[in-house]
C-alpha cells in the first residue's frame, strides 16, 4: 500500500506485538486504526522462524517463553492461542566431591525434595525452597492482577502486597539478602538468583535494586510465576494478534517506517517512509510500541540515556538429545525445564565482575531449555519422527559493551566457551549432535546484544528496552504507566512502566489510556 495520508483515531509505531494488542483493543472499540511497521512482517521480537536452510523447524527466534501474558487479553481479543505448562521446571547439573550429580525441581513434590536431599544431604534446602516461593507466590497472586489496572502507588502496592517481610525481601533490599537469609547451597541459591539476572546486567547485591525488579516480574506472572511454552512457538500469538487488529478493521501496514510525530497535545501528524515514498497520517492518538529512545527521536526530545543489553542468545537443531554426565538424569526431562549452566552463587557473582572490569566471563552462565519436548508442533513432521530437537540458549552476564571491540569475534569466542561449559555436563559433545542444513552447515546461530539491537532496534540489544520499573506510580508518568510528556503521544512498548516480557501488558494499558481518556 502506499501513502496512506488520511486521518486515523489511533497510529501505531510498530507491529510488535504490544502495538498489535493496542490496534486490537482499540480497533474493537469501534476506532479506527492504521499500524506502521518498519520490517515487512509484524510481531517484533514475538516471532517464529525457520532460521536454518531447507530445515522445516519453525523456532521461537528471540522471545520464546510466556507469563506475563494475562488470560484476560486472550479472552477479550477471543486469540486463537494457547500455551502449555512445562513438566519440569528446572534442571541443574553439577560435579560434587567429583562426581557428576545435580538438582532437579519439578516432576512432582516428591521427586523435586528427594533431588534436594540427594544433592545437599538433608531437606533443610527444600524446606527453604517451599518457604521462599511460597512468599514469592502469595506476592504474585497479588500483584499480578494489577498489571492491568491503573497504576496504584506505592503505598497502595504494600498494603495490597500485606506482607513486610516479603516487601522488604523484593522490594527494599539487595535480592541477594533474601537468597542468602533463605539458602545454604551455593548451587540452590544460584538457581534462585537467575530470575533477576534475565536481560539484567546486575549484582545480587546491587544497590539500585534493578536485579530485585528483574526478579520481580520473573515470579509474578499468571499470579503462578510459571513460564510457559507457546503452542505453535511465539509467532502463533503475534499472528493471532495480527488476525485479530485485521478483522476488527485495523488496518496494518508493513514496510512503512515512521520516522517522525508531530504533536500539539490535540492532534498528530506520523511522518513514515516506504517503498513509494514518504507519507503523512494523521492521527488523534499516536501510541509507539518502540523504545523509550525511539519515541524521544521520534519526537525531537532529549533521549533518556543508553540501555545496555546483556545476553548471548543462540538457537540450535539437534538430531538428538545428548545424554548427560548424571546417571540419574533423564535428557527428556533434564532439557524439558531450564537447564542451568555454571549458575551457581559464586560462579555468577565471578562472571558478573568479570564482565564489568570489561572481559568475557571464563565460565559464562547461561540456561537452556528444549521447545519441542513439551511441544513438537513446531517441528515438520519428518523431522519430529527422526526424534530431533530444538534447543534454547540464553546467556547471562555478556553485556553489550564486550562486543564493541569486535561484535564477530567476541559473540564466536562467548558461544565456544558457553557450549565448552555445557559439554563439561555432557556424556557426548553437542557438537555430534548438532543437525546440519541443506547446504551441510550446522544448526545454530548466535546473537549478541549488538545483532539484536541492529536486527530489532532493541536499544543496546537490551530486550526490556531499559532497565524494568517498579510497578506503582513513578515521578513523570500518568495513571496507566505509558503517558509522556505530550498527552496524546503514548509509550506501548517494553519501556513503558509494567513493560517487558511478552505479555500485552503496555499496549492494553495504551488502549485503555486512550478509551478512558479525558
Amino acid at each position: 500500500m502506499s501513502h496512506v495520508s488520511h486521518a486515523y483515531d489511533a497510529v501505531i509505531v510498530g507491529g510488535g506485538h504490544n502495538g498489535l494488542v493496542a490496534a486490537a483493543y482499540l480497533a474493537r472499540a469501534g476506532r479506527s486504526v492504521l499500524v506502521l511497521e518498519r520490517l515487512d512482517h509484524t510481531g517484533g521480537a514475538a516471532v517464529s522462524t525457520r532460521p536454518f536452510a531447507g530445515v522445516d523447524a519453525r523456532l521461537s527466534r528471540y522471545s520464546y517463553l510466556v507469563s506475563l501474558l494475562p488470560k484476560k487479553i486472550v479472552r477479550d481479543l477471543d486469540l486463537d492461542f494457547r500455551v502449555r505448562g512445562r513438566t519440569v521446571s528446572s534442571y541443574t547439573p553439577v560435579e560434587r566431591e567429583g562426581r557428576p550429580t545435580g538438582l532437579l525441581v519439578g516432576g512432582g513434590e516428591r521427586r523435586t525434595r528427594e533431588s534436594f536431599a540427594r544433592l545437599t544431604g538433608s531437606d533443610r534446602e527444600h524446606t527453604a525452597w517451599q518457604r521462599f516461593y511460597g512468599m514469592t507466590g502469595r506476592v504474585a497472586q497479588r500483584v499480578f492482577p494489577t498489571l492491568t489496572e491503573p497504576l496504584p502507588t506505592r503505598d497502595e502496592l504494600r498494603r495490597r502486597v500485606d506482607d513486610e517481610t516479603a516487601w522488604r525481601a523484593l522490594f527494599e533490599e539487595p535480592i541477594g539478602v533474601a537468597i542468602e537469609e533463605h539458602f545454604a547451597d551455593d548451587l540452590v541459591r544460584g538457581v534462585v538468583l537467575t530470575d533477576a539476572l534475565i536481560g539484567t546486567f546486575a549484582d545480587a547485591h546491587d544497590p539500585a535494586l534493578s536485579q530485585n525488579r528483574c526478579f520481580l516480574y520473573h515470579v509474578i506472572g499468571g499470579g503462578t510465576g510459571a513460564w510457559d511454552v507457546p503452542v505453535g512457538g511465539m509467532g502463533a500469538l503475534t499472528d493471532a494478534l495480527a488476525d485479530a487488529a485485521r478483522a476488527a478493521g485495523a488496518v496494518l501496514a508493513t514496510g512503512h517506517e515512521a520516522v517522525r510525530i508531530d504533536t500539539d497535545g490535540r492532534a498528530a501528524e506520523v511522518t513514515y517512509r516506504c517503498a513509494d515514498g514518504q507519507g503523512v497520517a494523521a492521527a488523534r492518538h499516536v501510541l509507539v510500541n518502540a523504545s523509550p529512545r525511539e519515541l524521544a527521536t521520534l519526537t525531537g526530545r532529549t533521549p533518556p540515556p543508553p540501555a545496555e543489553g546483556a545476553q548471548l542468545k543462540v538457537n540450535m537443531l539437534l538430531t538428538r538429545l545428548p545424554a548427560l554426565r548424571d546417571p540419574e538424569a533423564d535428557p527428556r526431562e533434564a532439557f524439558a525445564g531450564t537447564f542451568h549452566i555454571a549458575e551457581g552463587y559464586e560462579q555468577l557473582a565471578t562472571a558478573y565482575a568479570r564482565a564489568a572490569a570489561g572481559e568475557p566471563p571464563a565460565e559464562p552462565p547461561s540456561e537452556i531449555y528444549c521447545h519441542s519436548l513439551t511441544d513438537p508442533t513446531i517441528l515438520g513432521p519428518d523431522l519430529a519422527a527422526k526424534g530431533m530437537h530444538t534447543l534454547t540458549l540464553f546467556g547471562l552476564h555478556t553485556p553489550a559493551r564486550l562486543f564493541a571491540r569486535d561484535n564477530d569475534a567476541v559473540r564466536e569466542e562467548l558461544l565456544a566457551s558457553t557450549l565448552a561449559r555445557l559439554d563439561a555436563h555432557l556424556a557426548e559433545p553437542l557438537a555430534e549432535c548438532l543437525a546440519a542444513d541443506a547446504d551441510g552447515r550446522p544448526c545454530i546461530e548466535a546473537r549478541s546484544p549488538l545483532d539484536l539491537e541492529r536486527d530489532l532496534r532493541l536499544p543496546g540489544g537490551h530486550i526490556f528496552h531499559r532497565e524494568p520499573a517498579w510497578p506503582h506510580t513513578q515521578e513523570g508518568t500518568g495513571p496507566w504507566g505509558v503517558e509522556t510528556g505530550q498527552p496524546n503521544v503514548l509509550l506501548c512498548g517494553a519501556g513503558a512502566v509494567r513493560g517487558g516480557g511478552v505479555s500485552g501488558v503496555p499496549g492494553h494499558n495504551a488502549a485503555m489510556a486512550v478509551l478512558t481518556g479525558r
